[in-house]
């Protein structure tokens, strides 16, 4: 787009409210908005990883429930797939509140509602209570999971679409580390022979701290704020459901694997929690900071190229699990799952960069143009995220509910290794059919379109 001779008046900053915003202007961009929009980001990447660490704090606090709490491997199952299932499920209002209640007031709302969860945690985290009260305490938990879908919908009004890739990115990347983070202060409050409630005594105070500075140095959008049927749009759009399907493959993977990996290596290894939880960290860590290299993969390529070949890479990694499963080799399977750890997370930053890309190519494709285009895909993109977050979540739930019956069915992970090849060969045919195959008459509208120009879909 092409900067005008002067850059649009500088945000107001009454009330955290900014009144005017316009990224894809470069004027206004240089001058001002960019350091606005990294401000925003550094301030919802903290918020956002540590709402990932609350969500996932019960992946790490079954490890420490020895048979003195009296669960089965069924019950933790059970327990860590109820916790995903929450976290999904609360991503769809989490998605709504940005409009509601502007991006920074609702990161700061959301910020403190973590404190009940690792309250109520504290409190009944002992031998002796019913796995019912474990079980309703860790339903709580998944509120952690909702900040992913606000954050993104709020970061992705930010930035102009030729640094989506990288910021969207960057923001998810920065929370899904929250994963790893935990994992990492569980290994060295068991190695220090402490108790989970050391480690929840650590996180309670680290939540009040985000919350103050998401208070003190975010801000809200008013155009963002103002536009609350936006998700409803989003939802009868087809492509948002199609998108889910593949970020189920992707983030559904991410956070499955996360909450399944320790109790597979204790099940089907024989691990022990601190022996588990010494390789636990290697994957959502690799996972998490590879994702804005999808991103920017995604930018520089195309998300949906990225995409594709990232699921036949996913689907031989998984190939390798059920080999190394088969064989009992846990340096193979630890090796393979960690690299299929990273795919997810490469898969996670092309997927989330194909969004705002496929509704830019939309409102081209009406005849929208410069401002109006960038708003209309602005609008859209933002809302679907937290939509396709949530659907995408659900694939945690399936992936903890498919471990749980493969152990119980085989005595192993083998069982749900295969159905989850299968599934990742199904979203590389989704991928390739939707956004990459261009039949007869996708191709002459396409041809049309670049005149003007435009995206394809092969380019988001």
């Amino acid at each position: 787009m092409t900067a005008p001779s002067t850059a649009p008046a500088p945000p107001s900053r009454g009330g955290r409210w900014i009144q005017q915003w316009d990224p894809e202007d470069e004027t206004f961009w240089n001058e001002t908005g960019e350091k606005t929009a990294k401000r925003n980001l550094l301030f919802s990447v903290l918020s956002e990883h540590i709402g990932f660490s609350i969500w996932t704090l019960w992946s790490v606090l079954v490890l420490f429930m020895g048979p003195e709490y009296g669960l089965t491997p069924a019950d933790k199952f059970l327990l860590t797939s109820m916790v995903t299932l929450v976290g999904a499920v609360v991503r769809v209002p989490y998605t709504f509140a940005v409009a509601l209640f502007g991006g920074r007031n609702w990161t700061v709302i959301s910020a403190s509602l973590l404190l009940v969860p690792s309250v109520a945690a504290f409190a009944v985290m002992k031998p002796g209570t019913s796995f019912d009260t474990f079980l309703l305490i860790g339903l709580l938990a998944g509120v952690g999971g909702g900040n992913f879908a606000s954050s993104m919908t709020n970061i992705n009004a930010f930035f102009p679409l030729r640094k989506k890739g990288w910021a969207l990115g960057l923001n998810a990347g920065g929370g899904n580390i929250g994963v790893a983070a935990i994992q990492l202060v569980a290994l060295a409050v068991i190695g220090a022979n402490g108790g989970p409630r050391v480690l929840l005594g650590i996180y309670i105070p680290l939540i009040v701290v985000a919350a103050v500075l998401a208070a003190l140095f975010m801000d809200n959008i008013e155009n963002v704020k103002n536009d609350t049927g936006a998700a409803k749009d989003a939802a009868k759009d087809a492509h948002t459901w199609i998108m889910s399907v593949l970020y189920i493959g992707t983030f559904g993977s991410f956070i499955g694997y996360s909450f399944a990996f320790g109790q597979v290596l204790t099940n089907q290894f024989g691990r022990t929690p601190l022996q588990a939880t010494y390789l636990t960290f290697m994957g959502p860590l690799l996972g998490s900071l590879i994702r804005p290299l999808g991103g920017w993969l995604a930018d520089r390529y195309g998300g949906a190229k990225i995409t594709l070949w990232n699921y036949v890479a996913m689907a031989a990694a998984t190939a390798v699990l059920v080999a190394a499963g088969m064989q009992k080799s846990l340096p193979l399977f630890v090796v393979a799952f960690v690299v299929l750890f990273s795919l997810t997370g490469i898969g996670n930053g092309s997927t989330f960069k194909m969004v705002p890309g496929i509704f830019q190519t939309k409102a081209l494709a009406r005849g929208l143009e410069g401002e109006a285009a960038a708003a209309y895909g602005r609008r859209l993109s933002g809302a679907s995220m937290g939509l396709i977050g949530a659907v995408g979540a659900l694939g945690g739930v399936g992936i903890n509910l498919a471990f749980r019956q493969s152990f119980l069915s085989y005595g192993s992970g083998t069982g749900a290794f295969v159905a989850f090849m299968a599934y990742y060969g199904l979203c590389f045919a989704v991928t390739w059919v939707v956004y990459l195959r261009r039949p007869a008459g996708q191709a002459r509208a396409v041809a049309a379109a670049e005149a003007k120009p435009q995206l394809s879909y092969a380019e988001v």
